[in-house]
């Protein structure tokens, strides 16, 4: 959006964005300003921490993206990244309609990187997973999980296909886990070309060194963009990161994250 807010803004073109949280980190202004900063994002932002937009929308998706004419009206919707030639055709015959376009169709060039490149829906085999007990699912560590409770927990013989497990101590909230000791573990098996995981430091300021594994290998040229290729990481903020983006052909992988040092906050795997 921040191209066509630029190339357009002359033209006509009023961009909007507005964040609707999904967590309780994302309601915090000085993360929300963090986030447009680091984005480079010039246009105004709304936050729609009660849903009033979302709802009104009927809106189910992180991110949607909206076009709507000079008469109100949703013309062109988009879920979910990718589709980006064809929304800017819209933008450009919604301005022409309007009688701001200008004659070029030229296309801005977008080059999405790490969690902005679109699923890869034919070989997606895995759904979004959350770690909280309030949606989690699958869980496989022995004994289940104890809620809002600091345990040892261990990771199974065996993992099978969309299960995850904890292995360390942890401590299992409504949202989110959190590691209490060192060298604490999460396995996940997945299908999927891309594997995101939603995590952070439990407290602001503090960083939290981490390492992943693919069926017990460095990720090498699987890597995602914020892992090298031997799976070294670390987490200074809370936000998404992408841990690996895997080549054809996609299989099922058992993933492993390590964290050594304590203090990880763990949300949400998403799969691309």
């Amino acid at each position: 959006m921040r191209a066509w807010a630029e190339k357009y803004k002359d033209q006509g073109l009023v961009v909007i964005g507005v964040h609707t949280p999904e967590f309780s980190f994302e309601k915090d202004v000085g993360n929300i300003r963090q986030a447009i900063k680091e984005m480079r994002i010039d246009y105004p932002v709304a936050i729609d921490s009660d849903y009033a937009v979302w709802s009104a929308f009927n809106n189910e998706y992180w991110p949607a993206l909206y076009l709507i004419d000079a008469q109100s009206r949703i013309r062109h919707h988009q879920f979910g990244e990718g589709d980006y030639e064809q929304s800017e055709r819209v933008i450009q015959q919604l301005l022409a309609e309007n009688g701001s376009g200008s004659a070029s169709h030229e296309l801005v060039t977008v080059h999405p990187q790490g969690a902005e490149v679109a699923a890869d829906w034919a070989t997606l085999k895995s759904p979004e997973s959350y770690i909280g007990y309030e949606q989690a699912r699958n869980f496989a560590s022995p004994g289940g999980a104890k809620s809002d409770q600091r345990r040892d927990y261990a990771a199974p013989s065996r993992v099978n296909l969309n299960q995850w497990a904890l292995s360390g101590n942890w401590t299992i909230g409504k949202e989110a886990a959190v590691l209490n000791n060192a060298n604490g573990r999460i396995l996940y098996r997945f299908h999927a070309r891309d594997l995101n995981l939603v995590m952070g430091p439990e407290k602001r300021g503090t960083s939290v060194r981490f390492r992943v594994w693919v069926d017990g290998k460095a990720p090498g040229s699987s890597h995602g963009a914020d892992v090298d290729e031997q799976g070294n990481g670390t987490l200074a903020e809370q936000r998404l990161y992408q841990l690996i983006r895997q080549s054809p052909p996609m299989m099922d992988w058992l993933f492993e994250i390590e964290f050594l040092d304590p203090g990880a906050q763990a949300l949400d795997f998403t799969f691309g």
